[in-house]
């Protein structure tokens, strides 16, 4: 009721609200932007572009479900857009890796070597089945919204979770055998 609410007076141009919705759903969709980007420069882009592109088109917006899904989901095909402009390109440089120590938010999501570890297992994974696990765990959005806002059945979601979360077991029940 409360992302109606400022959504209406994001539309009358009342500052305060852009700035609370900014504020709500920043560090989530951050999280989602890193676990698919493993880059935080790309991450910040990506939830700022998104950011930006919803405040320009506020005035057609019409929120139907979530409003936290629609932006999970509106970050998570920036990203893949992303990705696929970087492999384009020519692959990531080491300079775009997630340093050590980082302020902010950022270490709330990179605190420890196990979750480095856990970022490392997601990025062998395909991007369809990361982007499921990102916005399942993340964004803490059911199957069947995940499946709505892909525009894929439920079941498809549920598989490409199962087997993705599968695959990350493998990988790093491989790396505790090192």
């Amino acid at each position: 009721m409360e992302d109606k609410r400022l959504i209406h007076r994001c539309k009358r141009g009342d500052r305060d609200a852009f700035c609370r919705l900014y504020e709500k759903y920043r560090d989530l969709l951050f999280k989602v932007a890193i676990a698919l980007l493993r880059d935080v420069h790309a991450a910040e882009d990506v939830v700022q572009d998104v950011f930006v592109r919803f405040v320009e088109n506020i005035s057609h917006f019409r929120l139907t479900g979530s409003l936290k899904a629609y932006l999970s989901v509106c970050v998570a095909n920036r990203a893949k857009n992303v990705l696929t402009s970087q492999k384009k390109d020519c692959a990531l440089s080491e300079d775009q890796t997630i340093p050590a120590n980082i302020p902010g938010p950022e270490q709330q999501i990179i605190c420890n070597e196990q979750l480095q570890q856990v970022a490392e297992a997601m990025e062998q994974l395909p991007f369809e089945q990361r982007q499921i696990i990102a916005l399942r765990h993340y964004s803490r959005m059911p199957i069947k919204d995940i499946a709505r806002s892909l525009e894929l059945s439920p079941n498809t979601v549920k598989s490409r979770y199962r087997y993705g979360m599968d695959k990350l077991r493998k990988i790093l029940m491989d790396n505790d055998a090192l």
